[in-house]
């Protein structure tokens, strides 16, 4: 049997019916999952106690966070213990030392010890699902968490040219249509002259093992070690004005001090973020909270990219391998004309990486700017409270529902925090679900210090059981 994913527990579609625990098989998430509520309606609890239902089934996790609560995942602590919990415990807003007294960490504790009781969690399963999963929080931009190097595909020398020359291709794409839309040019592979001389410099280079760092590229830029770009002489593809002009702005994007930050830490290798190791289910959270809109849409498209070439080099697959979750999806994947660069890798995740094994769930709490011919790939759709009516209509469109006699449409405004509608497309009637109680402790949106604070106290006990 498929393992399952405990989300909760089952009722009738009219509430009067307890139908017992909710079990979701891990190969319905084969067919995408989309999750939608309002602020308020436990939608992120929700996301939360999927991915750690996916980790406790063995199935490697990418999270993408927009909002800064995904990082809770790592606050998943081994036990229920006062000293661990309570520097992650809100204190009293007259609190005039910023840190909890001890009886509102009790209370905290004895709130939380209460909700996981009632599913039936204790401190052995605490334990176990501690010792079996490993959580990082990757932050592009930023060293609170993993720093993130985005050009890591131009920057620094791979082997993957001597065997996926393909995937190698779409990486560098990737990375040099960031630089570009950092210099405010157009970023588009298929349109972008800048675009494709670049990558013709920057191919040329990794092929011969070397790296095309933008310092190296620069003086290629400006004295091109090539006679032409396709069937065209260099000086007709590109003059020598326009070349002076792309080398000054990608001259001037190199001496910026903020943009040394997109330039170090880890490659971008979402292959070795999935890998399990000593035995341990990883979840990667890349948390985004602290970038501006533009950055988001920038740093999250060389990211999708690289998740879409990635898929693409798994053998085919009818079993959940992997799960991609994009929490707060709104804005990523809008309608048709807007295409953002994180539009096309998302709508061909959705058309395409089921026959890989990989499973994507989108969420978010505002549903009306999004393109749902992409979403009506989604085999599984859970709606928490929608308050208005147009998010209600916008959502039963995309289902395709009758936007005025639909019984969804009136019950998802009715819903009560925590509960959702869930409609799965292999399954022949639509349920509510109570999600069950998250193992995490969710103390809200996580800030860069309390980002920093988690990494390195995780560091220091890793190196304390080293010694």
């Amino acid at each position: 049997m498929a393992p399952r994913l405990h989300l909760g527990q089952r009722r009738s579609i009219d509430g009067r019916n307890d139908l017992g625990p909710f079990h979701l098989p891990t190969h319905h998430l084969l067919t995408h999952a989309v999750v939608v509520g309002m602020t308020g309606s436990g939608k992120t609890g929700l996301v939360t106690v999927m991915v750690e239902e996916a980790l406790r089934a063995g199935v490697p996790v990418l999270v993408i966070g927009v909002k800064g609560d995904l990082p809770n995942l790592k606050l998943a602590f081994p036990s229920l213990d006062a000293a661990r919990m309570g520097p992650w415990v809100e204190p009293e807003p007259d609190d005039d030392d910023g840190v909890a007294d001890a009886h509102v960490v009790e209370a905290a504790l004895a709130k939380h010890a209460e909700g996981l009781r009632e599913w039936s969690i204790g401190e052995a399963e605490l334990a176990a699902h501690a010792a079996s999963t490993m959580v990082r929080v990757v932050t592009p931009g930023s060293d609170a968490g993993e720093p993130l190097h985005l050009l890591s595909a131009l920057e620094r020398s791979s082997d993957a040219w001597a065997h996926d020359a393909a995937a190698k291709r779409a990486r560098l794409s990737a990375a040099i249509s960031l630089v570009l839309r950092l210099t405010g040019r157009d970023g588009d592979p298929g349109k972008s002259r800048e675009h494709a001389f670049l990558a013709v410099l920057a191919e040329q280079r990794v092929r011969r093992g070397e790296t095309a760092a933008l310092e190296q590229l620069v003086p290629e830029i400006l004295e091109p070690p090539l006679a032409v770009v396709g069937a065209l002489p260099v000086e007709q593809f590109l003059s020598a004005r326009l070349r002076a002009e792309l080398a000054a702005d990608l001259n001037t994007l190199i001496a910026s001090p903020s943009f040394a930050s997109w330039r170090t830490g880890q490659d971008l290798d979402v292959a070795r973020w999935m890998e399990k190791a000593d035995g341990k289910t990883p979840a990667t959270v890349v948390s985004v909270a602290h970038l501006d809109d533009d950055e988001r849409a920038l740093v999250l498209g060389v990211l999708l990219e690289e998740v879409l070439t990635w898929t693409r080099s798994l053998p085919g697959s009818s079993r959940l391998k992997a799960l991609v979750v994009f929490d707060e999806v709104y804005g990523f994947i809008p309608p048709h004309p807007a295409s953002p660069p994180t539009k096309r890798p998302l709508v061909a995740l959705m058309k395409q990486a089921r026959a890989y094994g990989v499973g994507v769930v989108l969420a978010t709490q505002n549903p009306m700017d999004l393109d749902y011919r992409a979403l009506s790939n989604a085999g599984t759709w859970m709606l928490g409270r929608l308050q208005t009516d147009a998010d209600r209509a916008r959502v039963m469109e995309g289902l395709g529902e009758d936007k005025k006699k639909s019984e969804l449409g009136a019950l998802v405004k009715m819903l009560a925090p925590r509960w959702f509608v869930v409609r799965d497309a292999k399954t022949s009637q639509a349920t509510l679900l109570n999600p069950r109680w998250a193992m995490s402790y969710l103390r809200g949106p996580m800030t860069q210090s309390e980002i920093r604070r988690a990494t390195r106290s995780e560091q220091e006990g890793e190196r304390e059981l080293a010694g």
